[in-house]
C-alpha cells in the first residue's frame, strides 16, 4: 500500500509551458519559469551560513594538505604495511668488507698533486760536521771566543755624514685632467643669450599636411627671400661688370696716353725745322749743311727743355688722374665688399635661426656656419597620406647645426684627403753590375 503523505504548498510560481504565446501582459509574470534564480538563491543563502561563499573563500581554509599519513591504515593492514621491501633484505643482510661508496667528495690518502715530495732527513745520528765541532770545542777552540785589540780610532771623533744622491723626481701627474672649458657653460649662438633645446619644435608650415594660413605665410617668406637673393645677385654681377669696364677703360687711356708721350724726338725736331710729312713725298735736296752756330745750338736745348718740361707734367696729370680713379674704385670695392659681407652675415644669420631665431655676429671659430637646407615643398608636391610621403632633409647635418647652434662645438672645414708622404721612385741598377 502506497505511503500518503501530507498535502503541502507549493512555494513555486505556476509554470504553464504548454501555453503557446505570453503575449498578454497579464500572463507575464504567471507563466515565467523563475526555479533555477530560487535554487540558486537557496543554495548562496546555505553557504552563508556555513561560514560564507565557497567561491569566495581562499583554498587555505577549503584544503589542507595531509604530509604524516593516516594513522589506522598499518592497524587495518598489517600484512601490507609492516612487510619490508625486497631490496631492503637484500642490502640488509650483505655482510661485505669493503665500505660503501661515500657520495660526498673526500681527499684520498693515496692522491697527489704529480710532485714527489722531498725526503726527510734522519736526525737519529750525529753528522760528521757536528761531530768535528763537538771536538774542537772539547779542545778549547770556540767560535765565539772574544779577541781583545787595541782601538785603532777615536770614538768621541764626529760621524761622518754619508754623501746623499741628488735624485730627481718625477713631478708630473700621470691623471688625466679634464679640460677647464668641460665645465664652463657652451656659448649660445643666438642673439638673446638663450640656450636653444636640442631638438626644437617646428612651427606649423613644417607640417606634411599644414593648414592654408601657415604653409601660404611660409611659403611667401621664402619666396621674398629667393627674390631678393637673386637681386643682390644680380647687383653684384652689375657692379663686377661696371668694374671690368672702367678697368679696361682706364687701361685703354693710359695705354693712349703713353702712345702720345713717347713720341720720338726727331719727328718733332723735323716739325720745328719745317719739314712736314703729312702724306708728302719727301724731296731730296743737296743743300750743303752748315755749321750751327751757339745761338742755334741755344735755341735747340730750350726747345728739348721744354718739350721735355710738357712731357713731364703730361706724365704727372696722368698719373694724378690714375691716383684719383683708383681711389674711387677702391672706395666703391670697400663699400660693396662691406654690404656684401654684411648681407651675408645676415643671411647666415637667418638660415641659420630656427623658428626665427636671431643669431649674433660674433661666431665660435674661423669658419662660417653651414647655411640651412630649405625645406619647403611645392603646392603641388604636398601628399595627403604619410605612404606618398618622399623623405627629406638630412638629421646628421641638423644635430650637426644643432650643435654649433648651442655651442657645444666649433665649425670644422671636412678634410676629404689626408696629407701622405712623398715618396721618391729610383731605379735600380744592380742588374747592370756584372763582373767578367
Amino acid at each position: 500500500m502506497p505511503a500518503i503523505h501530507p498535502r503541502t504548498a507549493s512555494t513555486q510560481a505556476p509554470a504553464t509551458y504548454n501555453q503557446p504565446s505570453r503575449k498578454g501582459k497579464k500572463a507575464w509574470r504567471k507563466n515565467v519559469d523563475i526555479t533555477e534564480v530560487t535554487k540558486g538563491l537557496d543554495e548562496l543563502n546555505e553557504e552563508l551560513i556555513k561560514g560564507g561563499v565557497i567561491a569566495e573563500r581562499p583554498s587555505d581554509e577549503l584544503f589542507v594538505l595531509d604530509t604524516a599519513g593516516d594513522a589506522s591504515i598499518p592497524q587495518r593492514f598489517p600484512k601490507r604495511t609492516s612487510k619490508p621491501l625486497k631490496a631492503d633484505e637484500i642490502i640488509a643482510a650483505r655482510n661485505s668488507a669493503i665500505p660503501a661508496v661515500s657520495m660526498r667528495k673526500r681527499p684520498g690518502d693515496k692522491t697527489s698533486d704529480g710532485i714527489i715530495p722531498a725526503k726527510r732527513t734522519r736526525r737519529e745520528y750525529i753528522t760528521v760536521k757536528e761531530l768535528s765541532r763537538l771536538r774542537k770545542v772539547a779542545d778549547g777552540h770556540h767560535e765565539s771566543t772574544v779577541e781583545i785589540a787595541d782601538a785603532s780610532y777615536d770614538p768621541w771623533a764626529a760621524v761622518p755624514e754619508p754623501p746623499t744622491l741628488d735624485v730627481v723626481k718625477d713631478k708630473r701627474n700621470e691623471k688625466k685632467k679634464p679640460p677647464k672649458s668641460l665645465s664652463q657653460k657652451s656659448i649660445s649662438l643666438l642673439e638673446n643669450g638663450k640656450t636653444l633645446p636640442a631638438v626644437p619644435k617646428p612651427a606649423g608650415g613644417y607640417s606634411y599636411n599644414p593648414k592654408f594660413e601657415d604653409y601660404e605665410a611660409r611659403y611667401t617668406e621664402e619666396c621674398n627671400k629667393a627674390v631678393e637673393a637673386e637681386k643682390k645677385r644680380l647687383a653684384e654681377e652689375e657692379a663686377e661688370r661696371t668694374k671690368a669696364e672702367a678697368a679696361a677703360r682706364s687701361a685703354a687711356e693710359a695705354e693712349a696716353a703713353e702712345a702720345r708721350a713717347e713720341l720720338s724726338e726727331w719727328d718733332e725736331d723735323s716739325e720745328w725745322e719745317g719739314f712736314q710729312s703729312g702724306g708728302e713725298e719727301l724731296r731730296q735736296t743737296t743743300k750743303k749743311q752748315k755749321r750751327k752756330t751757339k745761338a742755334d745750338r741755344n735755341r735747340i736745348q730750350r726747345r728739348k727743355d721744354e718739350e721735355r718740361r710738357l712731357k713731364h707734367e703730361a706724365k704727372t696729370k696722368l698719373r694724378k688722374e690714375q691716383l684719383e680713379q683708383i681711389k674711387q674704385i677702391a672706395k666703391e670695392v670697400a663699400e660693396r665688399d662691406q654690404a656684401l659681407a654684411l648681407a651675408r652675415d645676415e643671411e647666415s644669420d637667418g638660415s641659420m635661426a630656427s623658428n626665427d631665431e636671431e643669431l649674433r655676429r660674433k661666431q665660435l671659430g674661423k669658419l662660417r656656419l653651414p647655411e640651412k637646407d630649405l625645406e619647403l615643398v611645392l603646392p603641388d608636391e604636398l601628399q595627403d597620406s604619410l605612404r606618398l610621403l618622399k623623405p627629406e632633409g638630412n638629421l646628421l647635418k641638423d644635430r650637426y647645426r644643432s650643435l654649433l647652434v648651442r655651442g657645444k662645438m666649433e665649425s670644422r672645414r671636412r678634410i676629404p684627403f689626408r696629407k701622405q708622404a712623398r715618396t721618391k721612385l729610383t731605379e735600380k741598377w744592380s742588374y747592370k753590375d756584372f763582373n767578367i
